[in-house]
């Protein structure tokens, strides 16, 4: 994930200048973690998209509001964070809309597969479907987690932000993202221990 942010008020500064081309390049920075943010959320590539696209338009309206005290990744990311909310609360409203299904295997944007994933050359069909039915289950119990602590685990789970970085998206405190976690992790083992047995703990055990 990109880390430099002289580099996004860099590009920002110069796209306020004029330079139409520094939002490409913006966008080429942003795109995959944006969209991979974007997709673990709604579970849908199609409506991530529309999320994500959403997300730019609003960068390019709001290119004059960009301070040298702006950290662009903490107000991009609480932009697209609320964007999704919006819609999931927009689509619960519209249910004949529906929303179409991600890859199968609940694989990450950027290519890398989900811890409960199984990697090798060949996996029998019976623990194939088995696996693809442990995926759908934890893919269904992140769904539930309140938007707060869907956010808070997405970013840290899978975006490999520090507690300082996520911190800053959801406005709370190093340790708020603390508890935030704990929360997140218990609620997930609380859904998921019904469904797949101990293992339901995917991501270790949470501090007491």
């Amino acid at each position: 994930m990109p880390s430099d942010n002289e580099t996004d008020l860099a590009l920002l500064a110069q796209l306020r200048k004029g330079r139409d081309t520094a939002m490409n390049e913006l966008m080429e920075r942003w795109q995959r973690p944006f969209m991979s943010f974007a997709y673990r959320y709604v579970q849908s590539e199609e409506d991530a998209r529309d999320l994500v696209e959403e997300l730019f338009v609003r960068v390019y309206k709001n290119r004059d509001r960009f301070k040298e005290s702006t950290k662009f990744s903490a107000w991009a990311f609480t932009s697209l964070s609320n964007l999704c909310k919006n819609f999931e609360r927009w689509k619960r409203r519209h249910p004949a809309f529906g929303k179409d299904s991600l890859t199968d295997d609940w694989s990450r944007a950027d290519g890398e597969v989900h811890p409960l994933a199984e990697t090798g050359a060949s996996i029998a069909p019976d623990q194939e479907a088995l696996n693809q039915e442990r995926i759908e289950i934890v893919k269904d119990a992140i769904n539930k987690l309140p938007h707060d602590l869907r956010v808070t685990l997405i970013l840290y789970q899978y975006e490999a932000l520090s507690y300082k970085e996520i911190g800053e998206i959801v406005g709370c405190t190093i340790k708020g993202v603390e508890t935030r976690l704990y929360r997140a992790r218990k609620a997930l083992k609380t859904i998921l221990s019904s469904k797949i047995g101990p293992s339901g703990d995917i991501w270790g055990k949470e501090e007491e």
